[in-house]
């Protein structure tokens, strides 16, 4: 079994969303699914830290959800900052349930083992503002990742960390976010949301002990980067 990894697939096949407008991004859901073909196996796992879809519902992301389901392997969700159609755990499950879409979980407040390693993580947020609002929303993601953390550590197996948000980007950092993957033992962190020119910025590399990688869709030329 293996687990790859990519985030940003900004899927919209049921609402008027074009990612051509963006340089390198035409048919980009193309390239991903000959991409994922190519790698993934069923029974393999594949991490998606967030902006799945445009869909501003879960009804309106259906056929995003079902273009996902349709490709080998099982998929684990997490949340981004375009997923409007995000909700409870609990609501999100019984959709998929209800639609068939029994290869995709959630992560919210949880974690998941595969083989072995156990995915863990969250949102996370902005930090460079200093908006009131964004500190509480900050506090509230870091809480949510130490939650998965927690529970990533009591199956025993390794915990990696999957952001949407960078928790590192050009000189600034979230240390609230940081402050978790520092106290908990943390080796491995993923994030997406960087793209374009942003890309430049973003950290590859190792702090306080962590590998940190941006596995934005664009970064990775629509590719899938191997966990595991």
């Amino acid at each position: 079994m293996s687990i790859f990894a990519i985030a940003d697939l900004h899927l919209g096949f049921s609402v008027d969303k074009p990612m051509d407008i963006f340089a390198g991004w035409k048919d980009h859901y193309k390239k991903i699914e000959e991409n994922w073909r190519q790698k993934v196996k069923d029974g393999d796992f594949v991490i998606i830290p967030g902006d799945v879809s445009w869909g501003l519902t879960l009804e309106e992301s259906l056929e995003d959800f079902r273009f996902i389901h349709a490709l080998p392997g099982k998929k684990i969700l997490l949340k981004g900052n375009h997923d409007y159609w995000w909700t409870t755990r609990k609501k999100m499950e019984a959709f998929f349930e209800q639609n068939g879409l029994n290869s995709i979980q959630i992560l919210h407040n949880n974690a998941v083992a595969c083989e072995n390693i156990a995915v863990c993580g969250s949102r996370g947020w902005i930090f460079e503002g200093g908006d009131p609002l964004d500190e509480k929303i900050i506090k509230r993601e870091a809480q949510r990742l130490e939650t998965s953390v927690q529970m990533a550590i009591q199956t025993g197996l390794e915990p990696v960390a999957f952001l949407h948000y960078p928790p590192i980007y050009g000189q600034q950092t979230c240390p609230e976010i940081l402050d978790v993957l520092v106290r908990y033992p943390i080796k491995r962190c993923y994030y997406g949301h960087i793209h374009g020119a942003g890309m430049a910025y973003a950290f590859n590399g190792n702090w306080c002990g962590i590998d940190f990688r941006l596995i934005s869709a664009d970064f990775l030329k629509f590719d899938l980067i191997q966990v595991l």
